[in-house]
């Protein structure tokens, strides 16, 4: 069930809270999100040139776009953006008040709809909540009853949608309609262990993150602050644990030659200095071979 193949990290700079990996399907390119610069960060796998754009509000997560171009969802609403021209044009506002609230983890589903969750600052009550903004560009409410949204992918046949709130250590199964792009039947998918009172964090397993599903339809998670990533069956049964050189993995994905190297998003926000100082890759991007294939990304078809 364990295993620990060669993890090495990506010659690219530091992230506070590296966030939202993706591969993109025709640039052959890895993108991902500073939070809280607010930084969106490029990679080309062909020379290893990298980009990067700053942006005046928070950026949680990014997506392709089939027609060209990006999608950015910030604190402030989600936006197009063309990394080309550096411009930008607003799709929807936010729909909460961005004083307590923001977009957090986000990703298209096989039709090409933007599904993103929040993130509730507070925690409690459980404010977050999850939208979904279609191909006719109407942004919409879908689920909500949790504090911080993470996890959203999809199984290989589109038929199953998961989702976690890692507040609460769960992750959840939804049953999906690829047609009508709505969820339901909201289920636990798999429970982790709450860290308790004076636990010592080298023995206290994580938080579900950011997640994954690779060609088999396994689901992987990436486990905050237990310095781990998870491998899922669709049942929910634990196949494989990979333990990691950093304390906060945020997220997984796919890419590279066959969408075979998983690539792990980290933090170094707010940790202790003792701790940065023993794991000087935190913030950075992380690349695994795993020896299974991963999903292509989807992109938004509006």
């Amino acid at each position: 069930m364990n295993a620990t193949p060669p993890v090495k990290p990506l010659a690219a700079p530091h992230c506070e809270l590296g966030e939202s990996p993706f591969w993109h399907p025709s640039e052959q390119a890895l993108y991902w999100c500073d939070i809280p610069a607010a930084r969106l960060h490029r990679w080309q796998a062909e020379g290893g040139a990298l980009a990067q754009w700053d942006f005046d509000s928070e950026l949680a997560c990014a997506a392709p776009a089939r027609d060209g171009g990006l999608l950015l969802a910030m604190r402030n609403g989600i936006w197009r953006f063309d990394p080309g021209r550096g411009a930008r044009a607003l799709l929807a506002a936010a729909p909460y008040d961005p004083a307590c609230e923001r977009f957090n983890d986000g990703k298209c589903d096989p039709a090409g709809r933007f599904w993103c969750g929040t993130l509730y600052e507070p925690r409690r009550p459980p404010l977050a909540a999850l939208y979904r903004l279609g191909t006719d560009g109407v942004l919409s409410r879908e689920a909500d009853g949790i504090t911080v949204s993470n996890g959203l992918a999809w199984s290989p046949d589109g038929r199953t949608m998961y989702w976690s709130d890692t507040t609460s250590h769960s992750i959840f199964a939804l049953d999906f309609d690829p047609a009508s792009g709505r969820a339901s039947n909201r289920r636990v998918f798999a429970q982790f262990e709450p860290r308790r009172d004076g636990q010592p964090l080298d023995e206290y397993g994580g938080r579900p993150d950011g997640g994954a599903v690779d060609a088999d339809g396994n689901y992987w998670a990436a486990m905050y602050e237990g310095g781990r990533l998870v491998q899922l069956s669709p049942a929910g049964e634990l196949l494989r644990e990979i333990r990691l050189p950093v304390r906060c993995p945020t997220m997984p994905c796919f890419g590279g030659p066959g969408l075979k190297t998983l690539y792990v998003t980290t933090a170094r926000q707010k940790r202790p200095a003792e701790e940065l100082a023993a794991q000087p890759w935190a913030g950075q991007v992380l690349q695994i071979e795993v020896g299974v294939a991963g999903l292509p990304a989807s992109g938004y078809a509006g």
